[in-house]
């Protein structure tokens, strides 16, 4: 399926995801993917479908969305490899100027530093690029690149894109814990970020299941100080821990409901508080899910958010399946 959504997304609104890259071809085989492992390693760039295929569906879905009453607040490049790997990248993106909805495309930016992607990627009104770590040997640890991939050229063609590209530029950083979670990562990553100057720079944690298992978020006592680093060094950054876009609603069992929304998507207060009240509950559910140390709670600007602990996920991941 090439077209997928509308999902709902807190940085784009309402996206129609466009799947332009089977899976697993990509640059990367990162270890939270949740793609899981590249089956595909490449650099070189191809065409996987026509750009007739992907417009047609496009097409298609673009009219169902609008019949059922709903919105299109992007058109999103989001697929199952890298994006940049499609050879008629700069052709789909020009194409889909048709519908008149603004064009979104989510990269690791691997192929950032040459310049036809770099030229592609102009015509694109949203573009995320990936920047886990700006040290060589956490990039390889966590990111896993091709072997022919250069991270001081990478880091370049982001600065030099940046320069130039005249749409929304962000970055996003996944933290994982044991691999790029160090006060001297996040400070290494702050000076970088203080350089390249995007509009927003996103932080995230893995909270769904990743190719490799042993990966898990880092603690929230070490994820508070990189908040902390990061807000007092980076006035642009911001937390992707969840997909805010309406209520939060309970099934009936509140306790079960908090702990498979927070093992996802951690929950600011707010959003907690009010979907305990919807279902009638109390705050003492919230506190007794603390106490025995099924949640954590962190803050970042003011806000609380609320996390299941950590421990809890790696071992359901590792489960074996029966």
């Amino acid at each position: 399926m090439i077209a997928f959504g509308p999902v709902p997304s807190r940085r784009l609104g309402y996206s129609l995801g466009i799947n332009n890259i089977p899976a697993k071809h990509c640059t990367y085989s990162c270890v939270y993917c949740q793609v899981g492992r590249t089956t595909h390693m490449q650099l070189e760039r191809q065409e996987f479908y026509s750009v007739d295929q992907i417009l047609a569906e496009i097409g298609q879905k673009v009219i169902e969305v609008a019949e059922a009453g709903k919105k299109i607040d992007y058109l999103t490049l989001v697929p199952d490899g890298e994006p940049t790997l499609d050879l008629n990248l700069g052709k789909i993106i020009g194409r889909l100027k048709q519908f008149g909805i603004p064009v979104a495309v989510i990269s690791n930016a691997s192929l950032i530093d040459r310049l036809d992607v770099q030229e592609e990627l102009m015509q694109a009104d949203w573009v995320s690029l990936k920047v886990d770590s700006v040290d060589e040997s956490v990039w390889r640890k966590i990111n896993r690149p091709h072997r022919h991939l250069s991270l001081p050229h990478i880091l370049e063609g982001m600065l030099a894109f940046k320069q130039k590209y005249p749409g929304k530029l962000v970055t996003e950083s996944m933290l994982v814990a044991g691999l790029n979670d160090s006060a001297k990562t996040t400070r290494q990553l702050c000076d970088f970020l203080l350089e390249l100057q995007p509009s927003i720079s996103y932080l995230s944690i893995p909270t769904r299941p990743p190719a490799e298992v042993e990966v898990t978020p880092p603690s929230p006592e070490t994820l508070q100080e990189i908040i902390e680093i990061c807000a007092e060094r980076v006035p642009f950054v911001d937390l992707l821990f969840e997909a805010e876009v309406g209520d939060f609603v309970s099934t009936g069992n509140l306790e079960e409901d908090i702990l498979s929304i927070t093992a996802v998507h951690p929950l600011r207060e707010e959003a907690l508080r009010a979907m305990v009240s919807a279902s009638g509950g109390t705050w003492q559910v919230v506190e007794d899910l603390l106490a025995g140390g099924k949640i954590s709670s962190i803050r970042y600007r003011d806000e609380r958010y609320f996390l299941h602990h950590f421990k809890d996920i790696r071992r359901r991941n590792v489960e074996p399946v029966s």
